[in-house]
């Protein structure tokens, strides 16, 4: 029998949370504190069984890990993930939030934060020492967020998406589109190629509009090469699901790809993520190439999407 994602239930949750100082670790623990975790920030590893010995509380843990703990190594927590893993009764995730270098060194420059792991030199330096560092965590992680461009505000968005407690389920899917010309989203666990459906820039009408557009949509749709290619990635999509929900996987991350990010993998990521909802899982859309065109907020960060043509 096929398991819907209400039909799996895990131990006591435990969520890690990580990444290169100025990419939100602190902001998403207290967005996780918020949303009902009991929030533990730069807690010593060596401290760590002692927390988790005994029956559990009455709420799932958020523990935030910082490079400058002073019993912090990359072996020292790859080790605590393998031994979470094999600890009856614990449903531990690795949350790694990542950001470009540029975006990094913007913030620290901003603030004027030296960075912790290089506090002589220029935040550089401490960005590339602290990557070097934690690239095999990186790799490790069950739910990567790539920050690059999020305001605090859409940070928390993107965690209560996926990291709700209060849901039933527990993996979340996130569907991205996105533009070739811009590289692949960070974190994507299967692709799609949607440039070869026809395309809307090339009609003066749908040109200006995007994938949400009904007319846009329809105008995609009318391709007779859309409803067998749309409806056997739906039916993958439900196929794998639940055999990754199975595994404990508690993010997995659908990319659809088009030339500009504006039109195709806009309407098939809108359709696909209606399409999963309606069979109960627990779905979020982000449309990079779009999210560049809107009004920077704060620093001014973003700019406007490349055509799709």
């Amino acid at each position: 029998m096929t398991q819907t994602p209400d039909d799996i239930r895990t131990g006591h949750r435990v969520i890690l949370v990580t990444g290169p100082s100025g990419a939100g670790r602190s902001t998403a623990i207290n967005v996780l504190e918020d949303m009902g975790f009991e929030a533990i920030d730069n807690l010593p590893l060596s401290l760590l069984p002692r927390l988790l010995d005994g029956p559990p509380g009455a709420r799932p843990l958020a523990l935030g890990l910082d490079t400058r703990n002073r019993d912090f190594s990359t072996n020292a927590l790859i080790e605590t993930i393998d031994r979470l893993e094999e600890w009856p009764g614990i449903a531990a995730d690795l949350l790694y939030l990542d950001c470009t270098d540029e975006e990094l060194h913007h913030r620290f420059s901003a603030t004027r934060r030296r960075h912790p792991m290089a506090p002589a030199d220029s935040p550089d330096v401490g960005i590339a020492l602290e990557k070097d560092l934690l690239g095999p965590i990186r790799a490790r992680a069950d739910i990567l967020i790539d920050t690059t461009g999020l305001t605090p505000h859409q940070l928390r968005d993107e965690l209560h998406g996926l990291l709700n407690p209060r849901t039933g389920a527990h993996m979340a899917v996130t569907i991205n589109s996105f533009s070739y010309k811009r590289g692949l989203p960070r974190g994507v666990d299967m692709v799609f190629d949607g440039r070869f459906l026809r395309n809307p820039y090339w009609v003066p009408g749908l040109r200006s509009g995007d994938g949400r557009d009904s007319a846009v949509a329809e105008y995609i749709q009318g391709d007779p090469r859309f409803a067998p290619f749309f409806e056997q990635v739906r039916e993958l999509a439900l196929l794998l699901l639940p055999a990754y929900l199975e595994e404990g996987k508690a993010h997995f991350a659908i990319g659809f790809g088009c030339s500009g990010g504006q039109h195709r993998s806009v309407a098939l990521a809108e359709m696909l993520g209606k399409a999963l909802a309606e069979e109960g899982w627990q779905v979020s859309i982000r449309h990079r190439e779009l999210e560049r065109r809107q009004p920077a907020q704060g620093d001014g960060a973003g700019g406007p999407a490349d055509k799709d043509k």
